[in-house]
């Protein structure tokens, strides 16, 4: 796909990234007392459609639909909408395992659902019970089926969350090298690695052995799959000394001291590294690269919101909120 394909697409993303809310709009939402005075701070932003008698009961549903809208928007524009789809696949497969989990246990979780703006919940829910949809695409309906299958043998609920990741990281992999941008691929590969090195220090630091480390952790990143596994027989220490070692060492060093991980303080340097490198795409003039950064701009943005809406309804104090904070860039 030719870049200059998103010559019309890329002045939409310039005019919408001025509507993200600045770093000072945060720091006015996380001082603020209560939550009018969030409401009165959120008044002159895209939000303030939401700002009714209900906005602090409802404010998850209002941002769901903030989501909802720019994703839709954003596909419908695209030259390829397997571009947004890169992004937002795993609310697709969030709502996969939710469904799935609904399904075997009887129960309706669908309070728990997430937009994607590809799928709505009665084509992701249909395909579920089925194994058959006319909208999602083989590779997703592949992994339906072979839930299905381990759900016909076990009843452990965790298999489904294993099944769905694997899968997820996999597809992200194969989409990456077929819409064929060289800066995609390269975040969809640090996203994979960043991933299993997680995992694999869950996996060591719970005692688990290599056949599980097999089963949860991707074969699609650019370090080998046995090189994961092969800490299964070594103390976790020998592992932190691996990852520090790595190309993602001096990333990771804040979350170590000593054998103690910060597992939070991790997912929080994860998703700064990736919103980093979307960031560098602002400057870019053609290509996909600004769409990716926008929609993960707007993905962070709708992440400290909540974490700001939550934390204040919960009592969290102002540092508390801060620590949490996912980065976001300059607008």
């Amino acid at each position: 796909m030719a870049k200059q394909m998103y010559h019309q697409l890329n002045p939409l993303i310039r005019l919408k990234e001025n509507e993200l809310l600045a770093p000072e709009v945060f720091q006015q939402l996380i001082a603020a007392e209560d939550f009018k005075k969030i409401e009165g701070i959120l008044m002159p932003t895209v939000y303030h459609q939401y700002l009714d008698a209900n906005f602090q009961k409802d404010f998850e549903k209002s941002l769901n639909q903030e989501l909802l809208t720019t994703f839709e928007e954003l596909a419908a524009a695209a030259p390829d909408r397997n571009l947004v789809w890169v992004y937002t696949m795993r609310y697709t497969l969030h709502n996969l395992k939710v469904f799935t989990k609904a399904y075997y246990v009887k129960e309706n979780y669908d309070h728990l659902y997430l937009p994607d703006g590809m799928f709505t919940m009665d084509e992701l829910k249909h395909a579920v019970e089925t194994g058959i949809s006319s909208v999602l695409p083989e590779s997703i309906l592949y992994s339906i089926g072979r839930v299905k299958e381990y759900m016909e043998e076990s009843h452990i609920l965790q298999g489904i969350d294993v099944i769905y990741d694997r899968h997820y990281l996999k597809e992200q992999r194969r989409l990456g090298e077929t819409l064929g941008y060289p800066e995609l691929l390269e975040e969809i590969i640090a996203f994979i690695d960043l991933t299993n090195l997680t995992t694999a220090l869950r996996c060591v630091a719970q005692g688990r052995s290599q056949g599980f480390m097999s089963t949860v952790l991707s074969s699609s990143g650019s370090i080998e799959k046995s090189q994961w596994m092969s800490f299964a027989e070594q103390s976790l220490s020998d592992l932190t000394t691996f990852i520090l070692e790595s190309a993602y060492g001096d990333l990771l060093l804040p979350v170590f001291d000593g054998e103690k991980i910060d597992f939070a303080g991790l997912d929080v340097i994860k998703d700064n590294y990736l919103t980093r490198m979307y960031e560098q795409a602002r400057t870019t003039a053609f290509g996909p690269l600004p769409l990716l950064a926008f929609l993960n701009a707007k993905d962070i943005e709708i992440k400290n919101l909540r974490l700001i809406l939550v934390g204040k309804r919960a009592g969290f104090t102002k540092e508390q909120l801060q620590e949490r904070m996912r980065m976001t860039y300059d607008v």
